[in-house]
């Protein structure tokens, strides 16, 4: 054979090599190419699938802090209505009770009982003695300005106060008829007039009958001075050491106005009159229920930005 014919053959024999191994490995490559493609199809599937969950963990737990939220921000209507409604029911029950403080000052008087034990039941009540004042023994209650319902009426709102400070003038007075001596807050008198020696047209001395009001022990409220036994300056009613000083019971009346003897301390010190401030908690509390039960509609069932 020929040189040239070899090599025509040998050449022949390598096309057909060439050709056979593009055969095998194409389909090969092919293949690779589809599973890379097919894996990274899948891995995206994946991360979109993850992301999904991710988001929609995250929609469920804001709906979880935002159902929360809303049902915690409904307690605030509710309790400023039950707040609102509780002050409604205690302006009834202070109307009730200024009504009755006023029908036990206005009635009609009764003897005084001497038994401690209906006296406590008696607060407020008029009653009715008899007998003469121990003048000796005055204590004074001050500072203390003089109970005046129109002038209070007309000053109501103001800011100061046009009244004059002075003192009740507290004295024993021996019951004839009981046998017993109590205390009689006689009435108001200006700072001019605590001394007994500027009064003495009104420090009677005759058996006089009074009607006054009952009053029980007062106990110390905060920011009140003590009271000072030995300079005889007496800020709140102390019926146990009144008493020990002037060997009276301890039972304590006031005067009442038509008591009042000429030149002597003013009689109805008696104050009846009660706060009664309930409307203006219930207008707040019902007007702060109005308010944010509108909020709460508007942010949580209209989804209204506020």
């Amino acid at each position: 054979m020929s040189s040239f014919r070899c090599m025509q053959t040998l050449c022949s024999y390598s096309r057909r090599i060439i050709r056979i191994h593009t055969q095998t490995i194409t389909p090969t490559r092919n293949l690779y190419y589809r599973s890379r493609q097919d894996l990274l199809k899948h891995e995206h599937v994946k991360i979109a699938h993850k992301r999904q969950q991710f988001k929609s963990t995250v929609v469920q737990e804001e709906r979880s802090e935002d159902s929360i939220l809303k049902w915690f921000l409904l307690l605030i209507p509710i309790t400023t209505f039950g707040l609102g409604t509780w002050q409604v029911k205690r302006r009834q029950w202070k109307l009730k009770l200024i009504e009755d403080l006023h029908l036990l000052t206005t009635a009609e008087p009764i003897p005084l009982p001497t038994d401690p034990a209906e006296l406590k039941d008696l607060e407020y009540r008029r009653v009715r003695v008899r007998g003469r004042f121990d003048h000796s023994q005055e204590l004074y209650i001050l500072p203390r300005s003089l109970v005046d319902p129109e002038r209070e009426a007309r000053e109501a709102g103001r800011l100061s106060s046009s009244a004059e400070n002075g003192a009740n003038v507290i004295t024993p007075f021996h019951c004839t008829d009981l046998g017993i001596t109590i205390l009689v807050n006689r009435g108001y008198v200006p700072k001019n007039k605590i001394r007994p020696e500027t009064r003495t047209k009104g420090q009677v001395t005759d058996e006089v009958e009074l009607v006054g009001v009952v009053r029980l022990t007062e106990q110390r409220k905060p920011f009140v001075p003590k009271n000072n036994v030995e300079a005889n300056r007496w800020h709140y009613r102390d019926l146990e050491a009144m008493a020990k000083v002037t060997g009276a019971e301890e039972i304590f009346i006031d005067a009442v106005l038509e008591s009042t003897i000429p030149g002597g301390p003013i009689g109805g010190q008696t104050r009846v009159t009660l706060r009664n401030e309930h409307m203006q908690y219930v207008i707040t509390w019902y007007g702060l229920c109005a308010v944010t039960s509108y909020m709460w509609y508007a942010k949580f069932i209209k989804r209204l930005s506020l």
